[in-house]
């Protein structure tokens, strides 16, 4: 191509980049919409508060959920506090442009890591005070002696809308902080706000992950616990009052579907704006600060119109049809207003793009074209998903009654074919993962650059469903909850009792289409951030060696993946993987341990348990839960931080990619098998439930609930907490890029350096696995978690 220029000198130009009078008003209209999302929030709160609570017993059965997921965050938060002022004055130690720089990239990941945490306690608050909502809500439809028959699909429609209004809450704040957060730095650092964005993301990242770490272990370890002892030993109903764990569980739904999740898909939120606007100001010059920023702008309105047209019908088949119509009702306008927004504000050529680099303003093309087809991969990309994970998941799907039957053989079976499916099903999801990747990098037309801010505008795309997403996500462990103190109160009978039942198969649904698309805006950003990493390794060599030509040459070796070293990083990163699942899998197993011998104790030394004359102490239960999971997140975290550092110092940036590219590669495929294993599994059990071969306390059902106690860290725990870990590892690569180049090229070149830093990672890592792993089940009153149980123990003699 006439006027082609390396890689290296484009990125000269990112300079030239700036805030324009128009860019600088269409950001401000951009943050008034954020702030617009943050009152429709507090509108659809008031809605769902306004709502009656049932029964007295049902009322303080939500308090004893309330009182103990507030214990837990608080004292997750705490520990998270201190962790993140220590990464605030770390970051002061990496390379940055200036002063001001380096400043607001650090006070910008306090501020991303409070929006996280602000996010995620925000959908807990709300959700322990909707469950016992929608549970009077579905109470209707059992009326007290002499009082009319109630229509019972109007009571099922109201319990579904007082639910997924509750997700719609966190939705709102989800999109409301994402984008007031990216659109404030951009208005106050303008040309710096790429680099100063990266704590912002650095900070969300961090904080989803160990609250998605932490919150999984805590709910997966109730859950499991409750089951292996309540439904299997004891033979007694799941959220059964006799059972101790019963509170546990479902302070678990909140700490970790709610308040996990909501962040999780925050900090998804935040990175990938994060990556847009690093490859748009690198692409689109002028125009790359400001686009961005309005196709979510755009996604923030469709969500609060998609989150009001969930409004069921008479003639809606279930609960999930509702839902169904309005995720595909934001995404259609989505995709209109995106493209009347590409064709208004971008110009019709490259070449009249202002302050872009030289190869781009040289390209022929259609920028509007490019941005709305981007825009539109991500968009059907979410609906294709959506769809996908609804065929492996849904109990009416022949993959979840397959798995049903096998509960006819036993556990066994019923083991394998969840993880035959989970193992299919993920083939098929990074297949659509990754066609849709290289659809948007077919888009660039041969210029990589072009090509990378292309995935990174399908991110943004996808972007625009998360408001409704966040709803759905949050309507699964609402629901469950609601049937929960149903179920303990002993107050709703008969057909609201189903009522609550058919919402929570419906809400494990959502929760597995949800974790679907939480995968793919993972992917997407990574993706994206991999080009971003690409861009920092290029200004940071040209610095370094001081010539443009000398550069890109030992650029292009370095990622070379013929070296050995590429190679090393490629399986580093697919191990990385494999070590953090079975790290969060394993302290699930170690905490439900606890949970299992507690329960099975006071069984034991409190008979009248079961014919109600003791109480059982649930206190002690979700004590248990809160002191395992506060202490088992710390090694899968500082694993997430540490790796990427050892294996960049070790290896050379070069590894460091191949790193990323692995543990994207792996991480997409174990995410969703683990996810959609442990869903199957869970609605498998539902529909035995609902009186399919052999119905409640056949062998069958024992089956299933064997499974569903197999798939619930798979689901719940390590699968969600790969979309965190995936970023958290991609930033951190991004951020140290400059450093690992100071120390290998130029006047700074230090191998000792080099050395002492991968030597310190890398035995940070192997001290907090080794730590981990020489823990003990938990069944001291306070010396929690120090002994292991030996068959032998009078505990474990029941």
């Amino acid at each position: 191509m006439a006027g082609h220029i390396s890689p290296l000198q484009k990125h000269q130009h990112l300079a030239d980049a700036v805030l324009t009078s128009g860019n600088r008003g269409l950001v401000t209209v951009i943050a008034i919409v954020a702030l617009a999302a943050l009152g429709v929030g507090v509108v659809l709160v008031r809605q769902v508060l306004a709502a009656g609570e049932g029964t007295d017993s049902m009322k303080k059965i939500a308090a004893a959920v309330q009182e103990g997921a507030n214990a837990y965050l608080a004292r997750q938060l705490r520990t998270l506090g201190v962790f993140a002022v220590a990464v605030f004055f770390l970051l002061f130690l990496l390379p940055a442009d200036d002063s001001t720089q380096r400043l607001g990239r650090s006070l910008f990941f306090l501020v991303g890591a409070a929006f996280s945490a602000g996010t995620g306690y925000i959908g807990m608050w709300l959700a322990v005070r909707s469950n016992v909502r929608v549970a009077a809500a579905a109470r209707e439809a059992t009326p007290a002696e002499g009082e009319p028959a109630k229509d019972l699909s109007a009571v099922a429609h109201a319990a579904t809308k007082i639910a997924f209004r509750t997700g719609g809450v966190v939705g709102m704040f989800t999109v409301g902080l994402g984008l007031l957060g990216a659109a404030t730095v951009v208005l106050v650092y303008t040309d710096d706000a790429p680099k100063v964005l990266e704590g912002f993301g650095l900070g969300a990242a961090l904080i989803a992950m160990f609250m998605r770490v932490g919150g999984g272990i805590f709910t997966k370890a109730a859950d499991v616990g409750a089951d292996l002892v309540g439904k299997v030993e004891q033979g007694i109903p799941e959220d059964d009052p006799r059972n101790a764990a019963t509170i546990a569980d479902n302070v678990g739904d909140n700490v970790g579907d709610c308040a996990g999740m909501a962040a999780d898909l925050f900090e998804s939120y935040a990175v990938t704006l994060v990556a847009a606007l690093i490859l748009g100001t690198a692409v689109f010059g002028d125009a790359g600060l400001a686009f961005p920023l309005l196709v979510p702008a755009i996604g923030v309105i469709t969500a609060m119109i998609g989150i009001f047209t969930v409004a069921p019908r008479s003639t809606d088949r279930s609960g999930m049809t509702a839902i169904n119509r309005g995720f595909f009702i934001s995404a259609a306008i989505s995709l209109v207003l995106v493209a009347i927004a590409s064709f208004t504000y971008l110009p019709s050529s490259y070449a009249d793009l202002d302050s872009a680099p030289e190869e781009i303003l040289a390209q022929d093309g259609n920028p509007q074209v490019l941005a709305v087809l981007a825009v539109a991969i991500g968009i059907v990309l979410a609906a294709l998903i959506q769809q996908l994970t609804g065929y492996f998941t849904e109990t009416t799907r022949k993959p979840v009654r397959d798995v049903g039957r096998t509960s006819l053989t036993g556990p066994a079976t019923v083991v394998l074919s969840g993880i035959s499916l989970g193992l299919e099903s993920a083939v098929y999801t990074a297949l659509l993962i990754g066609l849709s990747v290289y659809g948007a990098m077919l888009l660039g037309g041969g210029t990589l650059m072009l090509a990378l801010f292309a995935v990174a505008l399908a991110g943004t795309g996808l972007l625009t469903t998360v408001g409704v997403i966040v709803a759905m996500d949050t309507f699964g462990p609402v629901s469950d909850n609601a049937q929960g103190i149903a179920e303990m109160s002993g107050d709703v009978q008969g057909a609201g009792a189903q009522v609550l039942t058919d919402l929570d198969a419906v809400g494990n649904t959502t929760k597995a289409i949800t974790k679907g698309i939480a995968i793919a805006t993972a992917v997407l950003a990574a993706a994206a951030l991999f080009g971003s990493y690409r861009i920092e390794l290029s200004e940071a060599l040209d610095e370094e060696l001081g010539s443009v030509g000398a550069a890109t040459a030992e650029m292009l070796e370095v990622l070379d993946i013929a070296q050995p070293s590429t190679l090393v990083g490629l399986m580093l990163g697919a191990g990385v993987v494999f070590l953090f699942s079975g790290l969060a899998i394993n302290a699930v197993s170690r905490s439900a341990g606890a949970v299992v011998f507690e329960v099975r104790r006071q069984f034991r030394e409190k008979p009248g348990i079961m014919d109600y004359t003791e109480k059982p102490d649930y206190h002690r239960v979700v004590d248990i839960c809160t002191k395992d999971a506060l202490r088992e997140l710390t090694t899968p975290g500082l694993l997430a931080v540490f790796a990427p550092i050892c294996v960049g110092f070790a290896f050379g940036v070069g590894a460091l990619a191949a790193f990323l590219a692995g543990a994207i590669g792996v991480g997409t495929l174990m995410a969703v098998f683990l996810s959609n294993s442990g869903g199957a599994w869970d609605n498998a059990k539902k529909m035995v439930e609902d009186g399919h071969h052999g119905g409640k306390g056949s062998a069958a059902h024992e089956a299933t609930v064997i499974g569903d106690t197999v798939g619930d860290p798979f689901k719940d725990t390590a699968g969600p907490a790969i979309n965190p870990l995936l970023k958290v590892m991609n930033l951190v690569a991004l951020l140290i890029a400059p450093a690992i180049v100071q120390f290998s090229y130029g006047d700074d070149k230090s191998t000792a350096v080099r050395a002492t830093i991968a030597v310190l990672s890398g035995l940070v890592i192997i001290g907090a696995v080794y730590v981990s792993k020489r823990r003990g089940i938990a069944v001291g009153e306070e010396g929690n978690n120090e002994r292991v149980a030996k068959p032998t123990d009078p505990v474990t003699a029941s």
